[in-house]
């Protein structure tokens, strides 16, 4: 019988995942995935394993982080035990674009969606308070 924490790192059916903005322009493929993982926690470094929250399977990781590495879209940063972890290399120019690409469909997103608020709120004005 097989235990439950066996697949604790089942990512959800794709079903349930909504594209994402920067997937939508970019194309929803493992290695955008991946660098869009990176890209969101730039800040950080992530082990393989980590990096599955990319919903991406290992086999796959396996194959594509090495080419990332050899093409200097990610870099290996620190290695913990066995684990070796990995953070997206922001010196690399082609990093650069995507993201700024990234940064710049996430402030028009937010844009879009705070300007129609901004319109019912200029609308919709709170009533003076009249003291009897």
């Amino acid at each position: 019988m097989y235990k439950r924490e066996r697949f604790k790192y089942v990512g959800l059916p794709t079903n349930f995942m909504e594209e994402s903005i920067f997937l939508k322009h970019v194309g929803d493929s493992p290695r955008m995935r991946v660098l869009q993982h990176l890209i969101e926690g730039r800040e950080f470094d992530y082990t393989l394993t980590d990096m599955l929250n990319a919903h991406v399977s290992w086999g796959t990781l396996n194959t594509l982080i090495p080419k990332l590495v050899t093409l200097g879209m990610i870099m290996k940063t620190r290695k913990i035990g066995r684990a070796t972890l990995y953070k997206i290399n922001p010196e690399n120019e082609i990093v650069k674009h995507l993201i700024n690409l990234y940064d710049e469909l996430i402030m028009q997103e937010l844009s879009r969606r705070i300007d129609p608020l901004k319109a019912v709120s200029s609308i919709v004005k709170p009533s003076s308070v009249t003291a009897h």
